[in-house]
């Protein structure tokens, strides 16, 4: 398959799957007479778990890993969990610094006085502080 047809039927821009093959994670296809690129299902599936995992929040370097790993189908799973398990450390991690984002913005929009845009208490949440009165 061209492409085009590799790029919708993974809902993947054509410049996205370019881009995958210049660093490595998705392989060269084979050319046409034409030169152009000619695609075969194992290059649709790696796209679909490349997509996935992006879905996922993965980094590109944790998906070249889980691809590396994939590629060696008698490997134990404990290097497969190591990544997954990393990643949901920095999932947590970014949880509880949007809760405290949540806190703060909850907070600025509690000082809301209803007023003028000069009073408003968000407004002066984002002057400097010997600007506040």
């Amino acid at each position: 398959m061209r492409i085009g047809e590799l790029a919708k039927a993974t809902a993947t821009r054509a410049e996205t799957i370019r881009f995958y093959e210049k660093i490595g994670m998705l392989p060269e296809p084979a050319r046409t007479g034409g030169n152009y690129r000619d695609y075969e299902q194992s290059h649709l599936a790696r796209l679909f778990f490349i997509r996935r995992a992006r879905e996922l929040g993965f980094t590109i370097e944790q998906i070249r890993d889980l691809l590396g790993l994939s590629d060696d189908k008698d490997m134990a799973c404990d290097a497969v969990d190591a990544v997954a398990r990393d990643h949901l450390a920095d999932v947590e991690r970014k949880i509880a610094d949007l809760a405290v984002l949540r806190r703060e913005l909850e907070q600025m929009i509690a000082q809301c006085r209803q007023g003028s845009v000069a009073e408003c208490g968000i407004m002066e949440a984002f002057e400097p502080p010997s600007d506040r009165g």
